[in-house]
């Protein structure tokens, strides 16, 4: 069977088919490496061939935008729709709180929201993402006509502060390792970042309690200093959190009396 045009409806259905692979695999890869994810990658996770990516995009940037779309305008469409909502303070911290939580775990995500008002004029520079920065200009003036929100600060920096915060998130979230690593013991709990950049938006200047790291279970001290020792991976349990505290220890070992060694 063919259409108008003369392709073939089986051969129009497998570009369909096609290039919503390549959209998925490139969501997935765009997440953990954002822009740094190869093509070649993305084809494989796809299952075809680079010329098949090639076809659908026609470059790395263009595959990128069509990635991060759907949650792009979810943002710009949820902003738009608390425009005239009630609390205006409230609306705002609770939405730029929920834009980081939803957008630091994606890489992806962290990096078209710091794209957000940089691009020159052009089709790249149109769609979602100038909805959602038009919109939140919206509600941060909205905030600060309410009294809610520093005077002194524009929509300039709070893209600054918001592409920052995304950034603090995601390197505190994993403790001491590389971004993207797993966490580790001692990692900032999720949402402290956060917390401390929206107070420092208050106009009241009102200082919010910071999450708390949780207490590792079967957390255990230093047995001559007492500092809190993390939790071995493998092997035995550390007693000791450095070589200072184990050459005391074995010194005092040495010098006790016999019945106390």
């Amino acid at each position: 069977m063919r259409r108008a045009d003369g392709v073939p409806a089986a051969t129009r259905a497998d570009a369909r088919r096609n290039r919503a692979l390549v959209l998925q695999a490139a969501r997935s890869a765009f997440a953990e490496r954002g822009l740094e994810a190869p093509l070649d990658e993305i084809a494989r996770r796809a299952g075809v061939g680079a010329g098949t990516v090639y076809r659908h995009f026609p470059s790395k940037e263009a595959l990128f935008r069509a990635a991060v779309k759907d949650p792009m305008w979810l943002f710009a469409d949820t902003a738009g729709d608390l425009a005239e909502a009630d609390d205006p303070g409230g609306v705002f911290f609770r939405f730029l709180a929920s834009v980081v939580r939803l957008s630091a775990p994606n890489r992806a995500l962290c990096e078209a929201l710091e794209a957000v008002g940089e691009l020159g004029p052009g089709p790249a520079a149109e769609g979602p993402e100038l909805e959602f920065l038009v919109a939140l200009g919206v509600l941060l003036a909205r905030a600060q006509q309410a009294g809610a929100v520093r005077a002194d600060v524009d929509l300039a920096d709070l893209r600054t502060l918001l592409t920052g915060c995304l950034a603090m998130e995601r390197r505190r979230s994993v403790g001491p390792g590389p971004v993207g690593a797993e966490a580790e013991p001692g990692a900032a709990p999720a949402g402290r970042m956060t917390t401390l950049m929206l107070d420092g938006l208050r106009a009241d200047r009102t200082v919010t309690e910071l999450p708390v790291t949780g207490q590792i279970r079967n957390e255990t001290g230093c047995a001559v200093c007492g500092a809190v020792l993390a939790v071995a991976r493998t092997g035995r349990p550390a007693r000791y959190c450095g070589g200072a505290c184990r050459q005391k220890a074995h010194r005092a070992r040495r010098t006790a009396p016999p019945d106390r060694r």
